[in-house]
């Protein structure tokens, strides 16, 4: 069936509404209307990009309704083996804006209006969100249409997808394997084709490590970037978006932060390399890594080796995560038996615990980030992570010694306040594997723009999980 395209007779902001300021470039989606355009394949509209979908809905030539019901009927045919949503709104509409067509998969620890809020816990099983929060309703007011809710573990502590009041997550190219977390389930949903981008948070690698396990795109924006008027006593989460593209990335995140997308670069650039460390690196990480560095050298680049070290910042983490956890206002008794020990631990800790433990991963950060970016590096490049997706039930344990192995590369960027990208680096044995890249703080244009020139090189970028395309 091919769906039929029309003549715009609705202005693309809405009848006489005035555009924001941000909407006024409308991110690159000039460049997609400047494409040929050919009738599209309902099929196919699950999998068509954001940008493409902006552009072909601004000019008149796509229903935007016809990409939601696509991608609900998408989620009715596959969520049931894949456990990426916890809810779903069955009646999804459409808005009008330069996103109208674009379909957006939220993290469960973020409001949506008159849906679940549950945080992955049991303990607000029953709250609904009476507002969007104003990263949410941007999206909505330039015409996003919510999906639903996406799942997470309990209080966004774990680098996996389970919790004890929804269905564990799967990885959508292995089933029993994790999507990687805390934003796995909006990772999984956009890789499955179940949504055209999804919006999450990042503290120590929530949305850099589900993209990597997915094979999909993923930024943490610099701190402040994006309007998040949550508490977070450790000042470390972001809001953050991901999709399959980087130039997808790139469009959701520029109405976020209410900013105007910047053409491509291809300047040379001077790029740290982390591959190898103390820790060890698994294999296939370690080698996507040099691969990565490989394509950018040829490209023109100045590749350089750096040292990376993360033991320091993973053990002034445990303490600032745990203090982080405690300060949530409720029973420890009520949530699941391994948060509860972290959330009493925590709230043993004392101030002068936190600040000390806070200082020392800084510190180290500092080194290990800022440092280079400040000397001689316009980037860093590592592996995403330093294990590739395992099984569920192989989880390492939330701040435990193996998930320092798993979360090396990520968590220093954290606290080193600077924005970084994860960007799919081909196939180990059949599982996705990612690199980072790693900017100065407010270079997320700059970030964008390296990293789409290293997604067209050959070994890189999205591919359609087998069991979905």
């Amino acid at each position: 069936m091919t769906v039929k395209l029309r003549p715009s007779r609705i202005h693309p902001f809405g009848a006489k509404q005035v555009p924001r300021r941000a909407e006024l470039d409308p991110f690159g989606i000039k460049r997609a209307l400047r494409a040929t355009v050919a009738p599209v394949e309902v099929s196919s509209l699950a999998w068509m990009p954001a940008l493409e979908i902006a552009g072909r809905s601004a000019a008149g030539e796509l229903d935007p309704q016809d990409v939601v019901k696509a991608h609900l009927n998408a989620i009715d045919r596959f969520d049931p083996r894949l456990h990426a949503y916890i809810h779903v709104d069955k009646g999804a509409q459409a808005g009008h804006g330069p996103l109208a067509g674009i379909t957006l998969a939220i993290k469960d620890s973020l409001p949506v209006a008159g849906m679940p809020w549950t945080d992955g816990s049991a303990v607000w099983r029953d709250r609904v969100a009476s507002e969007d929060m104003v990263a949410i309703a941007r999206l909505r007011t330039a015409g996003g249409a919510v999906l639903g809710k996406t799942n997470l573990p309990e209080l966004a502590a774990a680098v996996g997808t389970t919790n004890a009041i929804f269905p564990a997550t799967n990885n959508p190219w292995r089933e029993g394997f994790t999507p990687g977390g805390s934003t796995g389930g909006s990772g999984a949903a956009v890789a499955a084709g179940l949504a055209a981008a999804g919006v999450g948070t990042d503290m120590g690698g929530s949305i850099r490590i589900p993209a990597s396990c997915c094979g999909v795109v993923g930024l943490r924006p610099s701190p402040n970037t994006v309007p998040d008027e949550r508490a977070d006593p450790a000042g470390l989460s972001v809001i953050c978006p991901i999709a399959r593209t980087v130039a997808d990335v790139r469009l959701i995140f520029s109405v976020m932060a209410d900013t105007v997308s910047t053409s491509s670069s291809q300047s040379q650039h001077r790029i740290g390399v982390a591959d190898s460390t103390a820790l060890g690196i698994e294999d296939a990480c370690a080698d996507a890594c040099r691969r990565a560095a490989a394509a950018l050298d040829a490209a023109g680049h100045q590749m350089k080796r750096i040292e990376w070290e993360s033991e320091a910042v993973a053990a002034g983490y445990g303490v600032v995560r745990r203090a982080s956890m405690a300060s949530f206002d409720a029973d420890p008794q009520l949530f699941a038996p391994g948060i509860r020990n972290l959330v009493e631990q925590g709230r043993k800790l004392s101030a002068l615990d936190y600040f000390k433990a806070f200082e020392s991963a800084t510190a180290a950060a500092q080194w290990t980030v800022i440092k280079p970016l400040l000397s001689d590096c316009d980037f860093l490049l590592t592996p995403t992570l330093g294990l590739v997706p395992m099984a569920i039930e192989a989880v390492p344990p939330f701040l435990s010694e193996p998930y320092g192995q798993y979360i090396q590369f990520v968590l220093p960027v954290s606290f080193a306040h600077t924005p970084a990208v994860s960007v799919p680096a081909g196939l180990h044995k059949g599982l996705p594997v990612g690199v980072q890249l790693v900017a100065r703080a407010g270079r997320e244009m700059d970030l964008l723009n390296l990293a789409e020139q290293l997604e067209a090189m050959p070994g890189f970028g999205f591919q359609r999980p087998p069991d979905f395309a």
